[in-house]
């Protein structure tokens, strides 16, 4: 598996080049990296500035993003010239933007997934279940931690999990970012999600999902340890994309293959 890892020198580009020189695997290899900094690290592969830079022959079998919102509209423009599968993991894309993803899959293989964590799509299929049996009754609510560094708020896996509960619920939730205020406008609805982000220091992801009732709380949370999480899962989604027909898939997919 040849990869072309677009964000090589962020944080998580950083994680997956460690992971594919630690894994000793010869049949997969970081074949270019493309970055705004491409001389911030020394990188045993060659790393550009942009997608546009790359020769046409160097010839990746995939390419693995961990970049910026701001980079889809050139991502898919390589990936469909190249004809090339793209692995997005980039959150913070907008609603305009998952039109043109979901255009491009209709040429190339495209998985998408704001978050790469097996455990957090697990939570998504548990947090649906809760929200069938508990929603008409409980008050939901989401917060989620993150670095002091994260530039989208809230987290594209908290929107993920907000969608999933408000899909169980046929899509009738409305949801509040964060509450203030001192009157009754401000005093919580039946038929809202409740969504509050926190940055602070160095914390690597929190999601924690509150269903809170009459005289008790149910809580379904999710604490990633380390970066390397969505590491691995950006690879085995790579290797789930190479022989797959033109389509837009995600996490889901992933597990669901392993599990067939």
């Amino acid at each position: 598996m040849k990869i072309l890892l677009h964000g090589c020198n962020g944080r998580m580009g950083r994680v997956v080049t460690r992971l594919v020189e630690e894994s000793g695997t010869p049949e997969m290899k970081i074949v270019c990296g493309v970055d705004l900094n491409p001389g911030k690290f020394d990188n045993d592969y060659p790393v550009f500035a942009s997608l546009s830079e790359v020769p046409l022959d160097i010839k990746p079998d995939v390419v693995i993003d961990f970049s910026h919102p701001g980079s889809v509209e050139s991502l898919l423009d390589f990936g469909l010239t190249r004809n090339t599968p793209l692995v997005i993991c980039t959150s913070g894309i907008s609603g305009e933007q998952q039109q043109k993803i979901s255009a491009a899959a209709q040429e190339i293989p495209v998985l998408m997934s704001a978050n790469m964590s097996v455990g957090i799509n697990l939570v998504l299929s548990l947090v649906a279940q809760a929200a069938q049996v508990l929603g008409s009754t409980f008050d939901i609510e989401i917060v989620e931690k993150h670095h002091n560094q994260k530039v989208d708020a809230p987290s594209g896996t908290a929107m993920m999990i907000a969608n999933a509960m408000n899909a169980a619920l046929g899509n009738d939730m409305e949801y509040i970012y964060g509450r203030h205020g001192e009157d009754e406008s401000t005093k919580r609805k039946p038929n809202q999600i409740g969504i509050h982000a926190v940055r602070g220091g160095t914390i690597v992801g929190e999601h924690d999902t509150i269903f809170a009732g009459q005289g008790e709380i149910v809580e379904i949370k999710h604490t990633a340890l380390s970066r390397d999480i969505f590491g691995y899962g950006a690879l085995e989604a790579a290797k789930f994309l190479l022989d797959k027909t033109p389509g837009l898939y995600s996490m889901k997919d992933v597990i669901e293959s392993k599990n067939s």
